[in-house]
């Protein structure tokens, strides 16, 4: 009977031996499940916190790169107003100039003592006063053009930045 004995002690004791195995096993994958979800959990938190750092510098430079367009704008729309101010300027003293020509030939040909100096002096006038409008028509178109660079130049300029900056970008 003393070997039966033995057998029903060993019996518990591997019993015993197998559940302490399986507690042992149970908390080691508790441990390694907890370990991989922290360090899932780290990596995703990392990754959420780059994307939010990429988002935040995104915007500042979307915000940058607008003020910049808004600052060209401006500049463009200043530099039009004053070059539109002195084509004006330049338009009013132009008209002026003719109507004191129109004037001195209106007085000159009060005093004509022939028709053929009248004559003579008219045709003198309208030949002056085509080649005076020919000539400021020029500067007047050259001006123009002159203008419409220079208000362009700030927005151009931001055109170019744009297309650097998308085609880094890409």
């Amino acid at each position: 009977m003393t070997t039966s004995k033995a057998k029903f002690v060993e019996v518990p004791h591997t019993a015993e031996h197998a559940a302490d195995k399986g507690i042992e096993a149970t908390v080691s994958n508790l441990k390694e499940g907890v370990a991989k979800a922290t360090a899932g959990f780290e990596a995703t938190q990392a990754k959420v916190k780059e994307g939010v750092e990429k988002a935040m510098k995104t915007a500042e430079e979307f915000v940058a790169f607008n003020q910049g367009n808004m600052e060209a704008m401006v500049k463009s729309g200043q530099i039009w107003a004053t070059g539109m101010q002195d084509l004006s300027k330049h338009l009013a003293a132009a008209a002026q100039a003719s109507f004191d020509d129109s004037m001195s030939a209106f007085k000159a040909l009060s005093g004509v003592k022939s028709v053929k100096d009248a004559f003579e002096l008219q045709s003198s006038l309208a030949r002056s006063t085509l080649e005076k409008s020919l000539a400021e028509s020029g500067k007047l178109t050259d001006a123009s053009f002159r203008l419409t660079e220079q208000a362009l130049a700030p927005i151009t300029a931001r055109v170019s930045v744009a297309v650097e900056k998308f085609a880094k970008t890409t």
